[in-house]
C-alpha cells in the first residue's frame, strides 16, 4: 500500500496534489510520502516482535537525510556502506549504536571514521579486512564489535546484478570456512565476535531462498557456540521484493517474512537485526515527469518525456518494470495507445517501455512513475550536463524540498581549467 491515490480526478501525495508540487519545483521531480515510510517501517517492527531486535534501513537504497531523520525518529538503525553513507545517518542524528557498517570494501580511513564516530558492529566481508580492522582498533586503543558475512551459497531467484548470496559473488566468506575464520577473529586483537551476518539478495518475491539461509545460519550459530564464541545477534541482511505491477502477484508481506525468522532463528536466544531498504522506500515514492512531444514514428509511437536515464537508472540498468500513469486521472474506459516512452537523452537505451499501453496524453501532461522511491535519486547522475532532479518530501497537507535542482552555473562552476588552458 501507498499514499498516492486519485482525489477529484487528480494524483495526489497524501493529500498534497502532484500538480501543486511541479508548479513549485517544475519537473522532472522525485516526491516521497512520510506515511508510508512510516507505514513500511511499522509492518517490519509489529513482524518480529516479540523477538529483541532493530530494523536497520538500508541508506544505499534511498539517501536522503530528511528521509533517515524521519525513519531515524521512529527508531530505526541504519545500514551504511560507505564512510558517505556512515556520515549521511549521523547528519540524520541516528546514534553510532543504531549504525551498522556493511560492504566488501571497506577502507581503514572508513573504519577510523566509524570506529571514532561511534559504531553499532562491523559486518566484516573478508579475512584481508578481518585484520585490517584489528590493525586500525588496536592503533585507537578501541574494540571494535563485529560479525562476520558468511555467504551460503543459496540461490535467491532474483536478477543476477543483485543476487549476493551464491559462491560465484563477491560478498562474505564461504559458509564451510566460517569456522577457520572465527577462529582468526577470536585470535585477533582489537576485535569482540558478537553475531553472524548473511544477505543473498535483493527483490526476492518468494520466502524459500530465505529459509534455505537462516537455516544454515541457525545450524551455523549451534556450531560457533560449540566452539567457544559469543553468538548474541543476527543480521540477516535484507531484501524482500515489492509489487511493481498492480496485479495479484504480489511478493510475501512483511508477516510472513517476520513469521519465518521466528520460526527458523527464534529459539537462538539472539538479537535479530534486518536491513530492508526497498520495502519501506520503494512505494514510498514516485517520479513526476512532464511529457515533451508525442511523436510518431514508422510502426512505433514515442513517448518523449523530460525525465531520463540519468534520472531512472532502473529500466536501463535492469530492464526493470514501472508503471507510468496520467497524473490526470483518466476516465473510466478512456481509449488507450502503445507507447515506447523515452526520456531526451542521446542514448538508445535511454527508454522506461516499450510498447506500453496507456491512457492517451498530450504534451505538456504530466505522468508519474509508480514504485520510484528506492535506487532511483541515489542512482541518478548528471550526464549529457542534466542538474540532478528535486526531491520533495510530503507530510499531510504539507511539502518540502529536501534537495533542490542545483543551477548550470553550480554544475559549471565545480570543474576547474588548469592555468596551462
Amino acid at each position: 500500500m501507498d499514499h498516492f491515490q486519485y482525489k477529484n480526478g487528480t494524483l495526489h501525495a497524501e493529500d498534497v496534489a502532484i500538480p501543486d508540487i511541479a508548479a513549485a519545483v517544475g519537473t522532472p521531480f522525485y516526491v516521497y510520502s512520510t506515511a508510508t515510510l512510516t507505514r513500511h517501517y511499522n509492518l517490519f517492527t509489529e513482524a518480529l516482535s516479540p523477538l529483541p531486535h532493530l530494523v536497520c534501513f538500508a541508506i544505499k537504497s534511498l539517501s536522503n537525510v530528511a528521509v533517515l531523520k524521519t525513519l531515524g525518529n521512529l527508531g530505526a538503525g541504519m545500514d551504511v556502506v560507505s564512510g558517505g553513507e556512515y556520515l549521511r545517518a549521523k547528519a540524520a542524528g541516528v546514534p553510532g549504536d543504531r549504525i551498522v557498517f556493511s560492504g566488501v570494501g571497506k577502507t581503514r580511513e572508513e573504519m577510523r571514521l566509524a570506529l571514532t564516530g561511534g559504531i553499532r558492529q562491523f559486518n566484516v566481508e573478508s579475512e584481508p579486512e578481518l585484520r585490517a580492522l584489528s590493525e586500525v582498533a588496536t592503533s585507537l586503543g578501541v574494540t571494535a564489535p563485529i560479525t562476520i558475512r558468511v555467504n551460503p551459497d543459496v540461490d535467491a531467484r532474483t536478477h543476477e546484478k543483485i543476487a549476493t548470496g551464491k559462491k560465484e559473488n563477491k560478498f562474505g566468506i564461504p559458509i564451510a570456512r566460517a569456522s577457520e575464520v572465527y577462529a582468526e577473529a577470536a585470535r585477533l586483537p582489537g576485535l569482540q565476535v558478537i553475531g553472524i551476518d548473511v544477505h543473498i539478495g535483493s527483490q526476492l518475491t518468494e520466502l524459500e531462498p530465505f529459509e534455505q539461509a537462516y537455516l544454515k545460519v541457525a545450524d551455523l550459530t549451534r556450531r560457533l557456540r560449540s566452539e567457544g564464541h559469543t553468538i548474541t545477534r543476527l543480521d540477516l541482511g535484507g531484501g524482500l521484493g515489492i509489487p511493481y505491477t498492480r496485479t495479484n502477484d504480489a511478493p510475501p508481506l512483511p508477516t510472513d517474512y517476520g513469521a519465518l525468522i521466528k520460526r527458523t532463528v527464534g529459539d537462538l536466544g539472539c538479537e535479530v537485526e534486518i536491513e530492508p531498504g526497498r520495502l519501506i522506500s520503494g512505494n514510498a515514492g514516485i517520479l513526476v515527469s512532464k511529457v515533451i512531444y508525442v511523436k510518431n514514428g514508422e510502426g512505433r509511437d514515442f513517448l518523449i518525456l523530460d525525465a531520463a536515464m540519468n534520472d531512472l537508472v532502473r529500466p536501463s540498468m535492469y530492464g526493470a518494470h514501472h508503471d507510468i500513469v496520467p497524473v490526470a486521472e483518466p476516465p473510466v474506459a478512456a481509449p488507450t495507445q502503445e507507447f515506447d516512452v523515452v526520456g531526451p537523452v542521446c542514448e538508445t537505451g535511454d527508454t522506461f517501455a516499450k510498447g506500453r499501453d496507456l491512457p492517451l496524453v498530450a504534451e505538456g501532461d504530466l505522468v508519474a512513475f509508480r514504485s520510484a522511491g528506492a535506487y532511483g535519486a541515489v542512482m541518478a547522475s548528471e550526464y549529457n550536463t542534466r542538474p540532478l532532479i528535486p526531491e520533495v518530501l510530503v507530510n499531510g497537507d504539507h511539502f518540502a524540498v529536501i534537495r533542490a535542482r542545483p543551477s548550470f552555473d553550480e554544475i559549471l562552476n565545480r570543474d576547474t581549467i588548469p592555468a596551462w588552458l
